[in-house]
This record gives C-alpha cells, sequence and structure tokens, in this order.
C-alpha cells in the first residue's frame, strides 16, 4: 500500500514512475451545482456553490493517470468545433494533458452534476456523446509505445489498435457490443453496480477479461476472480461523488501496468476513489476554469 504527500494518498507510500499512459474516450463540459437538497417537483432548490470544467469519463481517468505518473498522458477524444469544446482542449491541456482531438461538426455534449448536503450527486446530460473512432486522423502509432490505455468510448477497431498496450482497460458504458465484436482480450471491465447503463452479467461477454470490477460505492463491490471486497472509510466529509468510479478506475490501469496484483491495485483504487469524493468538482485544488 502508498503514501504521497502531493496526492494524499495517506494509506501507503507511493513514489511516481514513468509509466505511459493514454485514455481513448469522451469529453462532457460538466456544471457543477451545489444545492440544499436534490430537484424535487415544485421545490425551488437553492445554489451554495457553482463549478463549471470539462469532465466525463475519459478527462476524469487522464486526469488521475496524469498524477500518478511524471510521463505525459495521451488522450485521444472528439469535440465540438465550438465554444465548448475550445475551452476543454485548453484547460485539459492546461492540466498537462497531451490531447488528440477529432473535431465534429456537432455541439460539445454538456451537462449538470446536481450536489446534495450528503455528497450525492444526480447528473442530467444534453446532447450526443461525441466519440473518436479508427478512422479520424490521430496519432495513433503514439498507442504503440503505452504501458496502460483505457477506453470509456470508441469503436471495436480502436480496441484492437490498443491492445498492443502491456495493460488494456475499459468499462461497459462503451457497450458490450462493442467490446464484444472487437474479439479482444480485456485485462480489466470495471463498472458501477449500481448504475441501471453500466450493469450487466459475465455471461452477456463472448470473451472473459482477466478481471471484472463492479463497484457499488460505500458498499465496496465484487471482483471476478477473487469475490467481495470493502471499501474503505472516508478520512474527511464526503462532499460529491462524482468522478468516484473513474479515479478508482484510473487507480486499477496503474496497479495492473505496475505488475501488481490485484489486491495491490484495488487498494490504490479505492483511496482514489475515496479521496476524489472529499473535494467539490472531478478536480482538486480548483474553483473555475479561467
Amino acid at each position: 500500500m502508498i503514501e504521497e504527500e502531493n496526492y494524499n494518498f495517506q494509506d501507503y507510500k507511493f513514489i511516481k514512475g514513468n509509466l505511459k499512459f493514454a485514455v481513448i474516450g469522451h469529453i462532457e463540459w460538466i456544471n457543477f451545482i451545489e444545492v440544499d437538497q436534490l430537484p424535487k417537483p415544485g421545490l425551488i432548490s437553492h445554489s451554495k456553490k457553482f463549478l463549471e470544467y470539462p469532465a466525463g469519463g475519459g478527462s476524469v481517468i487522464a486526469k488521475r493517470l496524469r498524477e500518478l505518473t511524471n510521463s505525459e498522458v495521451h488522450f485521444f477524444t472528439a469535440l465540438g468545433n465550438d465554444f465548448y469544446g475550445k475551452q476543454c482542449l485548453n484547460i485539459l491541456e492546461n492540466m498537462g494533458i497531451k490531447l488528440h482531438v477529432a473535431w465534429r461538426d456537432k455541439p460539445t455534449r454538456k451537462g449538470f452534476s446536481v450536489i446534495d448536503s450528503d455528497g450525492e450527486r444526480s447528473i442530467t446530460i444534453i446532447g450526443d456523446r461525441l466519440s473518436p473512432n479508427h478512422n479520424d486522423d490521430l496519432d495513433w502509432a503514439a498507442l504503440n509505445d503505452m504501458d496502460g490505455v483505457f477506453i470509456t468510448a470508441g469503436d471495436k477497431e480502436l480496441f484492437k489498435k490498443s491492445r498492443i498496450a502491456k495493460i488494456l482497460c475499459t468499462t461497459p458504458r462503451v457497450g458490450l457490443n462493442i467490446i464484444n465484436e472487437s474479439g479482444i482480450f480485456l485485462d480489466g471491465l470495471i463498472g458501477s453496480n449500481l448504475d441501471p447503463g453500466e450493469v450487466f452479467s459475465l455471461n452477456e461477454l463472448k470473451l472473459n477479461p482477466k478481471y471484472v470490477i463492479k463497484t457499488e460505492g460505500e458498499n465496496g463491490g465484487i471482483v471476478f476472480p477473487g469475490g467481495r471486497y470493502k471499501a474503505i472509510k472516508n478520512k474527511k466529509n464526503k462532499i460529491d461523488s462524482y468522478g468516484c468510479g473513474d479515479s478508482f478506475a484510473a487507480g486499477i490501469l496503474y496497479g495492473l501496468s505496475s505488475d501488481w496484483n490485484i489486491e495491490e491495485s484495488l487498494n490504490l483504487a479505492k483511496i482514489m476513489g475515496r479521496n476524489c469524493s472529499e473535494h467539490f468538482g472531478p478536480y482538486k485544488n480548483v474553483n473555475n476554469y479561467s
């Protein structure tokens, strides 16, 4: 288990290495709104805090991986050729992430994450998810040098391109049909067992991954093979659960890419998921975009 003061991995010693990572996936421009309670019919809620930032699974995983390695993290994505798309590019690049963008003649996807006083959130998404695909004129050759790749959105051919990496992980939200049609062996398939959009049964998979992990928030989760695992308790009050699952997934990819066993990888993932819940919005120490 790991500890690095700068990143609050307080449960064990962690020394950043030089592993190379790529994320293939989506970005959503999200407005984070803290309210006294989640909206109900006829109720007027009062916002206590407001933040807007590029988020979505791809962005959060890329940012978390950047915090874990001294090497550049490559993020292959698609954005609308509009104000929000350009803001996403500028902000994520300022975070130290190397973006490879396929520009689309569609609006950048937007959304709202409303967070109550217990740190629970309700998300509303506006517009289509913009995903990169293998026909996009991007620097796909960069994947050849990667230790680990995580895919949150893409087509089956991108799974084939990415399999050159030492470790390849994804989420069921990509689509089980895409995963099955790729015919690619996965090192990790990681998703929420509480989110209807990510729930699936193992017999729906044509090829079993090395590890299937189904998260259940504060109740821990299940790993196949292995069985149930427990969550770790928050050291601070839970503020916002947005991004906790993506932070957890980044920890799994890092651990497996480091040749850790699944227990060690889960330990890092659980710490990263917990730490994410202890600040407002998906990123620590940011107030608003510039």
